[in-house]
């Protein structure tokens, strides 16, 4: 099936090359997701990973903020970046799901692949291409998929090479990215997405239902109420989930001590912390560390 005379698409068909957790590793996941199994909080990875949305309509929330996607918008997750996908109501979404690993590469190469990852670190890393540079990014992504159809010796290397012009393109069409976030909420709906981005931004600091009532100018029981319809969690544990996440990610990528992850994630103690991660995980942040997050 082409998608938007674009994209090649085929229900639960898979690539994968090695597995996470490996240097080197790519998984290819064309499928279709729901409403009904919506993530009920952003989470992480440790690898990078591509959201390509291929139906009418999505949105896709990254560290608290919403954008509003449509079909061929290209969504660049970054190892360690909080997000979700956001399915609306009715009939399941396409999409592709690609989730990638690549080793360090020789010096004389090493500074392009620094420029192409780039593409991961804007403030809003999604991509919107028209006409023919739509094509031609898209192009690459089709390759792989006939590749893979016709596997033998070099396709993994084949894949590697397409996937590597993919991420190429992208990042030689930058300047043609004509996304911009077009959401069609209410004004609280839109304020409380403020909020949410503004916690993730600020989750170190003292953050309060009353010091966010007055950065905000919205009263503190109407702020409480509307939080809690929008995002589904009360304020507190919005707050204190953000706050594990992000310790979550320092648990698994360094070796600082904990007592030490407890106060830069943003809690009081760690006593605090312990009980948080407990509510939130069901296990300690020690067994967590030590289980690798599994």
């Amino acid at each position: 099936m082409l998608i938007d005379n674009t994209v090649i698409y085929e229900e639960k068909y898979m690539i994968e090359i090695n597995k996470p957790g490996n240097s080197f590793f790519y998984f290819f996941d064309w499928d279709e997701r729901s409403y009904a199994i919506n993530m009920e909080f952003q989470h992480f990875h440790q690898f990078y990973e591509l959201c390509i949305f291929l139906d009418d309509h999505a949105g896709h929330l990254i560290n608290g903020a919403w954008h509003d996607l449509r079909c061929c918008d290209i969504v660049a997750i970054r190892p360690s970046l909080l997000h979700k996908t956001s399915y609306p109501e009715g009939a399941p979404n396409k999409r592709l799901i690609i989730n990638f690993s690549l080793p360090i590469l020789p010096p004389c190469l090493e500074s392009c692949m620094k420029s192409v990852y780039s593409i991961f670190d804007g403030d809003v890393p999604i991509y919107r291409f028209e006409g023919r540079y739509k094509k031609a990014v898209f192009e690459k992504l089709n390759d792989i998929f006939y590749l893979s159809q016709e596997p033998n010796e070099l396709s993994n290397l084949a894949i590697h090479h397409k996937f590597t012009e993919f991420l190429s393109q992208i990042y030689l069409y930058r300047d043609k990215n004509v996304y911009t976030d077009q959401a069609g909420f209410d004004n609280i709906t839109n304020k409380i997405y403020s909020i949410t981005s503004y916690i993730h931004n600020r989750y170190t600091e003292d953050i309060s239902l009353a010091s966010l009532s007055k950065e905000f100018y919205v009263s503190s029981y109407y702020l409480s109420h509307q939080f809690k319809r929008v995002t589904g969690f009360t304020l507190t544990d919005y707050i204190s989930m953000t706050r594990v996440r992000n310790a979550q990610t320092l648990l698994l990528s360094t070796d600082t001590p904990i007592t030490d992850i407890a106060l830069q994630s943003g809690f009081k103690s760690f006593s605090q912390f312990n009980r948080a991660f407990n509510k939130f995980l069901q296990m300690s942040p020690s067994r967590f560390r030590r289980e690798g997050g599994k």
